[in-house]
């Protein structure tokens, strides 16, 4: 189901509308006739990265943390920051 409201409605009654959407509402949100904006409730079982994701992510920290090798001097991220001061 859904619903089309304007910006101004939708500010004036933002909590009646998002428990509209804890419902399973779709809310269409309007400026001067438009549709702008789209409130959804959120889907729980679907994760928001996969496997394959969070695992080069945890990689990628991995290597941050041990840091880079530049020109014989070793420097992590937040040397690098300080530096760039």
């Amino acid at each position: 189901m859904q619903e089309i409201v304007s910006i101004r409605d939708a500010n004036q009654h933002l909590s009646h509308y998002l428990e509209r959407v804890e419902q399973g509402t779709e809310i269409v949100i309007t400026r001067r006739g438009k549709p702008i904006a789209r409130l959804l409730p959120i889907v729980e079982d679907k994760p928001l990265l996969t496997d394959a994701q969070c695992a080069a992510r945890e990689r990628l920290r991995e290597r941050m943390n041990r840091g880079y090798a530049l020109g014989g001097m070793r420097s992590d991220r937040d040397d690098l920051h300080e530096r760039g001061q």
